[in-house]
């Protein structure tokens, strides 16, 4: 086909990025929208929502969407996270299903028996092998192409960056011929105010034990591009006074760590200097209210 017609021939989809918590769903995102393909970057932090990660070259463009990990419900917030994995099955171009060499299998088969019968495209990426051996890698292999027969299957390290342009390479082959979806200068469909608001729930997570960090929520509620720097001023909600001053810390101190973490960070993916101020309130009830879970764009 001659050059005239290269826009015939351009491609573009969704691959959306499935699979169990902790088998490096955002680490595997990150490594392909990243650095490695230097073409953008997005942060796909504590996966609550779908976060989408835009990969664009003269040829295609690629819309990577991050899913919280699948797990079994047991409170309203995580059921709204479901449904965006639901959701991810049923509108993807391509399905990424990402498992590793230490989760057993067949864990979640009703999710294993959905990408049985899904339409698209499906690529079964096996992650971690930097931890594993040959034999198991091979035996993991063997067990995906008997399990999903139609699948591309490939074993990875993202941590390692081992076998992502196998990866890469699949996905560009699988992806339908279509103008861009988003403006190629786009890399991300999340406004700044929500990348700011994962970056602080990302510190939260890091510098907070066991269950705090699961207890609260981010606010932004106030996002100003001034001259010189980008002024935010975010709440970080939380379900007890306990909480509240854990949060905190003595004199301060935790918070205030935090929030220079966070800070630091933004100016990073930013580009720009940032000046932040954080706020600590209790809202007992945030995760099991329809109208406040709306408010943080977990329901529609």
């Amino acid at each position: 086909m001659s050059n005239g017609n290269n826009n015939m021939e351009h491609r573009a989809g969704f691959v959306n990025i499935v699979g169990n918590p902790n088998v490096g769903k955002s680490t595997l995102m990150n490594a392909l929208v990243g650095e490695k393909l230097s073409i953008v970057t997005a942060k796909a932090q504590t996966t609550r929502h779908r976060i989408m990660g835009i990969v664009n070259t003269d040829e295609y463009q690629i819309v990577y969407s991050d899913t919280p990990g699948m797990l079994k419900p047991n409170y309203r917030l995580q059921e709204d996270m479901m449904k965006f994995v639901d959701a991810a099955i049923g509108d993807a171009d391509i399905i990424l299903y990402v498992t590793d060499v230490v989760e057993k299998s067949d864990k979640n088969q009703e999710y294993i028996l959905k990408l049985q019968k899904v339409d698209c495209p499906v690529v079964v990426v096996i992650n971690k092998i930097d931890i594993s051996d040959q034999p198991r890698v091979l035996e993991l292999i063997g067990y995906w192409q008997e399990t999903l027969p139609g699948a591309t299957v490939i074993p990875v390290s993202a941590k390692e960056r081992f076998n992502l342009e196998s990866v890469l390479e699949a996905v560009v082959s699988k992806l339908p011929v279509s103008p861009p979806w988003f403006d190629k200068d786009q890399f991300t469909d999340r406004n700044l105010r929500f990348f700011a608001s994962e970056i602080i729930r990302e510190k939260i997570l890091e510098n907070y034990s066991q269950e705090v960090p699961y207890s609260c929520e981010v606010v932004v509620e106030s996002f100003k591009e001034g001259k010189d720097r980008y002024e935010i001023s975010a709440v970080i909600l939380v379900m007890r006074d306990s909480q509240k001053g854990i949060i905190i810390g003595k004199g301060g101190a935790a918070l205030k760590k935090t929030g220079t973490e966070a800070r630091i960070e933004m100016e990073d993916f930013f580009q720009k200097k940032v000046f932040l101020q954080l706020f600590v309130k209790v809202d007992e009830d945030w995760r099991e209210s329809r109208r406040e879970l709306r408010r943080f764009g977990y329901e529609e």
